[in-house]
């Protein structure tokens, strides 16, 4: 790995916590599938260069430090926001109400919150951190990103079985070019997504 910088464990005034939860999401961008979430809390003064940026990992990269954040975290939650919601409510309300099932569902509850990204909702009075490019910057953040990124990637390899010619055990539902040259020759099937293939079909 030629960038093995050690990722923080959170903003210097919130260090001393013991409780910190990251938060981060896979797949917003992406023609069909899920939006996926997790939350992880990681111990106090846990550290490892595996844990980063989700994208410039390897896949075995990933399912290795998969390993290493389920056999040592406090709590992992991971959760999927599907089609019919992104369809229906649209993907930032889809994503925050995924993030938030995520946090109900943690085993402990977090003194402190970093989300990746600008945009969050506030949560049960919790202390958040809207952190850009966090999954670069915080362990739990990237932590979280892995366990979406892994748990999102065998969602869709195993839709590929079902729907081959969108070849999603590749492009994941990203519109990739023979990801949309299947749609416009094929269709599209209930796994899409409405708003983002419209301009195929």
């Amino acid at each position: 790995m030629k960038d093995n910088k050690i990722l923080e464990y959170a903003p210097i005034e919130y260090s001393d916590l013991e409780y910190i939860a990251g938060l981060d999401e896979v797949g917003r961008g992406c023609g069909a599938g899920p939006v996926v979430t997790a939350a992880v809390i990681l111990p106090k003064g846990f550290t490892s260069p595996l844990l980063r940026d989700s994208k410039k990992l390897t896949e075995k990269q990933r399912n290795e430090a998969y390993q290493l954040i389920m056999e040592n975290a406090i709590s992992v939650v991971c959760h999927a926001g599907s089609v019919n919601d992104v369809n229906e409510l649209g993907i930032n309300p889809t994503t925050f109400k995924t993030m938030r099932k995520c946090l109900d569902d943690l085993t402990i509850r977090p003194q402190h919150i970093l989300v990746d990204g600008i945009v969050w909702e506030e949560y049960d009075n919790t202390p958040v951190s809207k952190v850009p490019k966090g999954d670069d910057t915080y362990l739990s953040i990237a932590a979280a990103a892995i366990i979406a990124k892994v748990r999102r990637d065998e969602y869709m390899v195993k839709l590929h079985e079902l729907f081959p010619i969108y070849e999603w055990n590749s492009n994941k539902g990203y519109l990739s070019s023979k990801h949309i040259t299947a749609i416009k020759e094929k269709g599209v099937c209930k796994y899409h997504r409405n708003q983002y293939v419209r301009n195929f079909i």
